[in-house]
């Protein structure tokens, strides 16, 4: 009877154990899959940085956001790593964003309908979201990625190359063949240069313009800044966007 008992024990023992080292194989493959993950969104982020030298040959990111976006969109890759990309960089600047960062929620006017657009716009500074807000418009894109055709919203900003202003820190070179957008250099869509990705843009519901004029930055803010004559502006990139997309 003992033995018998004892025999009972040691088959429930070794159904458990068996059942214990699945749910240990099972949560060792979710957590490398969980890593894998996570490395991948690093990347992109590695991927800039490594490949610095190759999209600002002279280090020069001033107001280059246009770099950055025909750098990420001739890569062959899918819909998803070309968000993923689009958050790393500041439209307006031209600086890297840290991976973590929060966008701003604000609207835009469509360049055909000046109708508003919402959407999130990732910034290095709070002051980039006021200018990319007044001195830019946003125009419906569509491209083919490696899972198909997409439609987004890209920031974009008027030819600037034959501007008699056209700002001294900023490398002419990058945006202009002569008086014609430099194609090669920055993406050219219908004749106006895309500076950046409006993320998740969508045309605006009542509320969310009160939301966005409300805003202490996005509102208050913005409405100092964006009255405020451009040459008493010191925060952000200066007048050195403004120059160029104005």
């Amino acid at each position: 009877m003992l033995r018998l008992f004892t025999t009972n024990i040691n088959i429930y023992l070794m159904k458990y154990l068996k059942i214990l080292v699945k749910l240990l194989i099972i949560s060792f493959f979710s957590l490398a899959l969980s890593n894998i993950s996570n490395s991948s969104e690093k990347n992109y982020y590695k991927d800039l940085i490594n490949d610095w030298s190759k999209i600002f040959p002279d280090s020069n990111r001033n107001a280059a956001g246009p770099k950055f976006f025909k750098y990420i969109i001739d890569k062959d890759i899918n819909y998803d790593d070309f968000l993923e990309y689009n958050k790393l960089y500041c439209a307006v600047s031209g600086s890297l964003i840290d991976p973590n960062s929060e966008p701003d929620f604000l609207f835009i006017n469509e360049k055909e309908t000046k109708k508003k657009i919402c959407g999130n716009y990732y910034k290095c500074c709070i002051p980039c979201s006021c200018d990319i807000m007044k001195y830019s418009e946003v125009e419906k894109m569509k491209y083919k990625f490696e899972d198909g055709f997409k439609e987004f919203f890209v920031f974009t900003i008027n030819n600037p190359c034959s501007k008699k202003d056209f700002p001294d820190r900023v490398n002419k070179d990058y945006f202009c063949n002569g008086d014609k957008i430099n194609s090669e250099q920055v993406y050219n869509l219908d004749g106006r240069i895309v500076i950046g990705l409006f993320h998740d843009g969508k045309m605006c519901a009542k509320d969310e313009i009160d939301f966005v004029k409300s805003h202490q930055i996005t509102g208050r803010f913005c409405e100092f800044r964006n009255n405020t004559p451009i040459e008493n502006l010191e925060a952000g990139m200066g007048d050195i966007f403004i120059k160029l997309a104005r």
